[in-house]
């Protein structure tokens, strides 16, 4: 593979909803020279073209002759391949979540990186939200998370589970919030207004004792993307909507309250603020998409290791995929006479 020079030239194919923030970011992103966009439908290319004022390139070879590194933001069945199109010409690559539509698709991306020496990064974005970032300094062995992201029915990405298209997210989070393997995964759900799973719950437990409990749905009427982290240092309130969050921990005055001994210390009057220290979290308000595409420039530019690897994309696909298909059993479970 050629050196990668000090200013990246990139390219986006795909510019839907996702694939036009990239390259309207990418088109302003310092050390990086945009080259363009590749996008199937004609009347689609013009209006971004215009918008943006980047280039369409008339195919997806065209684009690659261009480009050092490319996002590949095309719908998930078209991830496989565009991203070995990609690299098996070298060229690095980040995939948008989930990586591919089965674990085959995801090895055959693995195995073309692994030829070449490119980079792979899988964009699960959440990783780089501001209140994740602000609360990394006071994360300490969780041992319970509870997440939930739920939203509003729009027909967007109804073709997938919502496992694949919002829980995938908060899967991503926790494994790599908790650090161990997997030990045993639980779940339901069922379609509510698609063929597919609109709604979902499950509930993993890792190798050293964690518990995560996620549940993902869109057919809400509001709009929540919460996480909180449980641990024996205190407690962690993230919104990840908002990018904040706050830390809650017990004041170190404090002798520990036990009821249940003779002679324990009453309560301190004042409830649970006089008991609780509460530190407000929030990180640098930065879009984190761009995060995202900062850090996927550096891993292409040799600064610094792709904080996302096509490995860590594989796994929560992996673990997406055995969600849903105790999701699909438990459905069947349900409807069976």
């Amino acid at each position: 593979m050629a050196e990668t020079p000090e200013a990246l030239r990139t390219g986006v194919v795909g510019t839907g909803s996702l694939g036009f923030h990239h390259a309207r970011i990418l088109r302003d992103l310092s050390r990086v020279r945009m080259e363009g966009f590749f996008e199937l439908r004609p009347e689609r290319a013009e209006e971004v073209a215009r918008e943006l004022g980047v280039q369409a390139r008339e195919s997806l070879e065209s684009l690659l002759d261009r480009v050092d590194a490319v996002v590949v933001a095309v719908p998930t069945v078209e991830h496989e391949a565009v991203a070995t199109a990609a690299l098996e010409r070298g060229i690095h690559v980040l995939v948008e979540k989930p990586m591919a539509p089965d674990l085959a698709a995801a090895d055959r991306i693995l195995e073309a990186a692994e030829e070449t020496g490119a980079v792979v990064q899988i964009g699960h974005v959440e990783r780089f939200n501001p209140a994740i970032l602000a609360a990394e300094s006071f994360l300490e062995r969780p041992l319970f998370i509870e997440s939930h992201r739920i939203a509003p029915f729009v027909p967007r990405s109804t073709d997938v589970a919502v496992v694949l298209d919002l829980m995938i997210h908060d899967v991503d989070l926790v494994q790599s919030l908790v650090g161990e393997p997997i030990r045993e995964i639980a779940a339901a759900g069922l379609p509510v207004l698609t063929s597919n799973v609109d709604i979902a719950n499950a509930r993993l437990t890792f190798q050293g004792g964690a518990v995560a409990n996620l549940t993902a749905s869109r057919v809400s009427v509001e709009r929540m993307r919460k996480l909180r982290i449980f641990q024996k240092s205190g407690y962690l309130s993230l919104n990840l909507a908002d990018g904040t969050g706050e830390f809650l921990r017990l004041r170190e005055e404090l002798p520990a309250l036990s009821a249940a001994e003779e002679g324990a210390p009453a309560a301190p009057s004042g409830g649970l603020e006089a008991l609780v220290e509460r530190i407000p979290l929030e990180g640098e308000q930065v879009e984190p998409l761009r995060r995202e595409l900062e850090s996927f420039r550096d891993a292409c530019l040799g600064r610094s290791p792709a904080p996302v690897t096509g490995r860590d994309g594989r796994e929560a696909l992996a673990v997406s995929l055995s969600i849903e298909e105790r999701i699909l059993s438990h459905v069947a479970d349900s409807r069976a006479p």
